[in-house]
């Protein structure tokens, strides 16, 4: 890789500095026919995993080196190859890259286009002096070793932190407040559907108590599915087969974070105030509330992505504001129907 002086330019496209000396395999070859090809073709500077690819060349699965040497020569290539593979877009800029390196631990990733055809490998060795030079450079800029907030954070607050830096206060103002009317608008239909059910509030003031509590609990969730969504979206098209699969794990967890939280919140109500029917609302309604709210951490940032719009950028307020429009609808509706 050439490394410039001074900061690298970690906006640069990551497949111009892609490695392409690597053998692909058919997913169809035998153990011993992969190694022939290796044999033949070589393995380039390093080797770290072999990339299995199918009848048109399109990316199908990930053999690591230890599986391949030690496996018999007539076992098919498919029956250790693992074919779910996390692969870097060729668009993707150098600092996308390196958020893959940081979020999955791999060694090594392939880089593809499009139709899924590899069009080279990045390894963390690769890396290893873009980031150093760039700490480096970085920490002579500062002067001293502080913290800085990344910019993925001002992201998720719905503006680029390139829209800002430098700019007049009317510009800031520009960028930041049609987001904030977003949290506005959410705040004040919450409020008004909380007016609706202040009978219901009236008879049980425990459930005015944990409010906070379970949009806390609620937005938290949301964001971890948010945040979680927008890394995988970096890697795959969003198919209903991906969706399908994305959306029942989240449940999935929801459930089981959901279950956890309103089992211990019930818990503390019940030795709090011994009132049984505020546990079982305030509960039930967290359980079911988490596993909506993870339902729009997925939904929101891939119906986002799907229609080329940047799902870092709107899904946060977007998704926190849906959030707590429907906990809240959960939550005063349970108490209503209980507590009446």
């Amino acid at each position: 890789m050439n490394i410039t002086t001074g900061i690298p330019d970690l906006n640069a496209r990551v497949a111009d500095h892609a490695r392409k000396d690597f053998p692909l395999l058919g997913a169809s070859m035998t153990v011993g026919d992969a190694l022939e090809r290796i044999r033949r073709e070589g393995v380039g500077e390093r080797v770290i995993y072999f990339y299995a690819v199918d009848e048109q060349k399109r990316l199908v699965g990930v053999v690591p080196t230890r599986r391949l040497l030690t496996a018999s020569l007539e076992m098919p290539l498919g029956e250790i190859m693992a074919p779910r593979v996390v692969a870097v877009p060729a668009n993707a800029t150098i600092l996308d890259a390196c958020e893959f390196f940081v979020l999955y631990k791999f060694l090594a990733f392939p880089v593809v286009d499009e139709e899924r055809h590899v069009v080279g490998v990045i390894d963390a060795n690769l890396f290893a002096e873009e980031i150093l030079e760039a700490g480096e450079s970085e920490d002579r800029s500062r002067g001293s070793g502080s913290g800085v907030v990344g910019p993925e954070f001002f992201e998720a607050l719905g503006f680029h932190l390139e829209q800002i830096r430098g700019a007049s206060p009317w510009r800031i103002f520009r960028v930041r407040f049609p987001w904030l009317l977003v949290t506005v608008t959410g705040g004040t239909l919450s409020a008004i559907l909380a007016g609706f059910f202040e009978p219901t509030l009236s008879r049980s003031l425990v459930l005015a108590f944990f409010l906070t509590m379970v949009l806390a609990l609620n937005e938290s969730v949301s964001m971890q599915s948010m945040s979680v969504t927008i890394h995988a979206l970096r890697s795959v098209s969003v198919t209903t087969r991906w969706l399908a699969t994305a959306f029942q794990r989240e449940v999935a967890t929801a459930l089981l974070l959901g279950v956890a939280c309103g089992i211990v919140v019930s818990a503390i109500v019940l030795t709090w105030r011994s009132d049984l029917r505020a546990a079982f609302v305030i509960g039930g309604s967290i359980t079911l509330s988490l596993v909506t709210a993870c339902a729009l951490g997925v939904g929101v940032p891939s119906f986002l992505h799907r229609f080329k719009l940047d799902p870092k950028i709107a899904a946060g307020p977007v998704t926190l504001a849906l959030a707590d429009l429907i906990a809240l609808v959960i939550y005063f509706t349970s108490g209503w129907l209980v507590l009446r």
